[in-house]
């Protein structure tokens, strides 16, 4: 907040500002204060969802391109990942016209033991590719002979309309959750219930008194219990056992992971009945170098507020560039879509005589928009100028994406 600091910093000759403390009012003031200096782009960081447009100051008077609401974006992804029940999750790209499938493979699935070569060939009357895999700690973007194993993460890119009958061919059944139980009921357990209640019958467990009283005034259709999250007894008596959800919310990484651990053994109906469903589990985790390691040990998706905020603020600052950057959970990738710049090394040559750099890259051309119709991308493929691209890669060669495009 000194003014000596912006000046050190040359700030009159910036373009772009980002405001990311952990104070509210900070970052806010450091916006008008970036207008009075000339920078172009305010990008804000802030927990209260009082200053959307519409409110009493909304951000255009605050002189706020783009507002970062974490905890908003981690309630809506949870929301998002709670109706796509039959997976891990399912994300939508290119407007809704390709989706990225993400599921864990098992000793049964018909996907264990094959290549992305072998499974093109087996299903070759649906358009899909194997794009990304989570294999322990590591992430591996596919080359056409790797062998899928059990217990990897797959994921998929096919085209919407072909998605539906490639999940019954996969064997994975879209069924509805009913009830779920979410532990926390801080900003983002609170707001989850909120966006939930109404369709899904919902537990939420709070340990501190004050706040679960506040919790049960209120939710108009939760049912708050305060408790201890972490005692098996406190999960049962609650219902755990008859769960189909559970989300960790609290502000402790340990905590969460743990909880989610015992979830899904309590929700695991493969223990009682044949046939029987196992539950899903979302867990919050502070610290970046978990994520990965949690996904390896039984959850199903673990979140980050700092990986979806961060997200959002490239995907405001690309936007020229890149029209939607998508981090796939568990793996260290991002879906990306993309305009081929007229010139470009991408729109010269077919995808196979690219291969190489691709593979040394990392990256996967999943699907390619041209002429009016999405096609997934084959070797033949050629990426005219303009056409709109997705893409897999991992994290650390967005910058290669770029290059090439």
């Amino acid at each position: 907040m000194s003014l000596s600091s912006w000046r050190a910093a040359e700030a009159e000759s910036m373009e772009l500002m980002i405001a990311a403390t952990n104070d509210d009012a900070t970052n806010m003031l450091s916006a008008l204060i970036a207008d009075r200096f000339g920078i172009e782009r305010k990008i804000v960081r802030v927990r209260s969802l009082d200053f959307e447009p519409g409110s009493v100051l909304p951000p255009e008077e605050l002189k706020i391109d783009l507002m970062v609401h974490p905890e908003e974006l981690l309630a809506q992804e949870i929301y998002r990942l709670v109706k796509r029940a039959a997976c891990n999750d399912l994300i939508d790209i290119g407007n809704g016209w390709m989706q990225v499938l993400a599921l864990r493979v098992d000793d049964q699935s018909p996907l264990v033991f094959k290549s992305p070569r072998e499974l093109s060939a087996i299903h070759d009357q649906y358009h899909f590719r194997v794009v990304a895999l989570a294999r322990g700690i590591s992430t591996i973007i596919p080359q056409a002979d790797e062998t899928i194993r059990p217990q990897d993460q797959v994921f998929i890119l096919a085209r919407r309309d072909d998605m539906e009958q490639l999940m019954k061919q996969m064997r994975i059944r879209d069924q509805g959750i009913s009830r779920m139980m979410i532990l926390g009921g801080g900003l983002v357990g609170r707001r989850v219930a909120q966006l939930l209640e109404k369709e899904i019958e919902i537990t939420l467990i709070e340990n501190k008194h004050e706040r679960a009283e506040e919790l049960a005034v209120n939710l108009e259709k939760t049912q708050v219990i305060e408790g201890d999250g972490t005692d098996a007894n406190v999960l049962v008596m609650a219902g755990m056992d008859r769960m189909e959800s559970f989300v960790a919310t609290t502000g402790d990484n340990e905590t969460n992971i743990i909880t989610c651990l015992l979830a899904k053994h309590l929700m695991n109906r493969g223990n009682r009945e044949i046939q029987g469903a196992q539950g899903k589990t979302i867990a919050l985790v502070d610290k970046e170098d978990h994520l990965v390691l949690s996904s390896t040990i039984g959850l199903d998706v673990v979140l980050n507020a700092k990986i979806s905020a961060a997200n959002e603020i490239l995907k405001f600052i690309r936007r020229s560039e890149l029209l939607s950057v998508a981090h796939l959970h568990g793996v260290d990738a991002e879906v990306v879509e993309v305009v081929a710049s007229p010139g470009s090394e991408i729109t010269r040559k077919p995808l196979k005589k690219l291969a190489s750099y691709l593979k040394k890259y990392e990256i996967i051309i999943g699907g390619i928009h041209q002429n009016g119709t999405w096609e997934i991308a084959v070797g033949a493929s050629e990426v005219q100028p303009g056409a709109r691209v997705v893409l897999v890669c991992s994290s650390r060669n967005l910058r290669n994406v770029h290059k090439l495009f």
